[in-house]
């Protein structure tokens, strides 16, 4: 996410933060073209500001930094606050609060409200999670064509899914092939050279950042 809270994918932001630094420009947000936080406080602030200004998807982060401290009281009302602006990870994620009793009291009901409000909205893992759901119930019908709408949106369990029901007789040949090649469609439109790059990067550095743990453990004795 960008500092006005605007989203770029990984590709895109890989390939400007090339272009700046072989050009030896400094680093700015594509869309408001102000510097790039360059320390997590300053982001932090900046996901803030935007929170106040009501981004749904600032909102959710906020949400997900206090969940990740276990301030699930907090982080529920950060997440309800996204979801009434309409961000489906935002009810995707008050589904699980309502199923694990976290920063609310437990309701399995609510819970499913808001996996099918993330779900309509297009969340694949939630779709997906319906159809789980369904499966559990011994409601096969209902839960292939969840599995299909995901695959559709190039959800991958959800095509494994399939191929399992197309083995028990559960969805037609035909339904398969369509799921599968709507499947790949959409795997195949998320992909692009800058994403590719972006990847390698992100594996290299993580490769890097895991070595360099080890060596720091392996000083420690």
């Amino acid at each position: 996410m960008s500092c006005c809270g605007k989203s770029i994918c990984d590709g895109c932001d890989y390939a400007n933060r090339s272009r700046e630094t072989a050009s030896s420009l400094h680093h700015v947000c594509l869309f408001c073209r102000q510097p790039r936080s360059t320390t997590k406080e300053d982001y932090h602030l900046q996901i803030k500001k935007r929170a106040a200004a009501n981004d749904p998807v600032a909102i959710h982060k906020m949400a997900w930094k206090h969940y990740e401290e276990d301030d699930y009281d907090t982080a529920f009302e950060y997440w309800t606050k996204a979801a009434e602006l309409g961000n489906a990870s935002a009810h995707y994620n008050l589904s699980h609060l309502y199923q694990k009793g976290e920063g609310v009291e437990k309701d399995e009901n609510r819970g499913l409200y808001h996996l099918v409000e993330a779900a309509i909205a297009g969340h694949p893992n939630a779709r997906y999670n319906l159809a789980v759901n369904e499966e559990r119930n011994c409601r096969f019908d209902r839960a292939v064509k969840h599995f299909i709408i995901a695959a559709n949106l190039g959800h991958d369990g959800s095509i494994q899914a399939l191929k399992g029901c197309s083995k028990h007789g559960d969805v037609s040949k035909e339904d398969f092939a369509g799921a599968l090649r709507a499947h790949y469609a959409a795997v195949d439109a998320t992909k692009s050279p800058q994403r590719d790059a972006a990847e390698a990067f992100a594996e290299k550095f993580d490769v890097y950042r895991s070595s360099k743990l080890l060596v720091e453990k392996m000083l420690e004795y």
